[in-house]
């Protein structure tokens, strides 16, 4: 695939989620998506931060 097809691929794809992002904001179940979207970038914080933690202390257990 060369430059100028991934570019209009990408375009096409950036516009699509534009479009579904735009949809649902302008819907009455906006508040349920962003209270969806906010509980799924917690968990997610979470998992980070348990990861980082292990990171932390087998880094810490090597060295020591």
């Amino acid at each position: 695939m060369n430059n100028s097809s991934k570019a209009v691929v990408s375009f096409i794809v950036g516009a699509a989620v534009g479009v579904a992002v735009g949809y649902f904001l302008n819907s009455d179940k906006k508040d349920e998506l962003v209270d969806k979207l906010k509980y799924q970038a917690d968990k997610l914080k979470d998992k980070l931060k348990k990861k980082k933690a292990e990171y932390d202390n087998a880094l810490e257990h090597e060295l020591a």
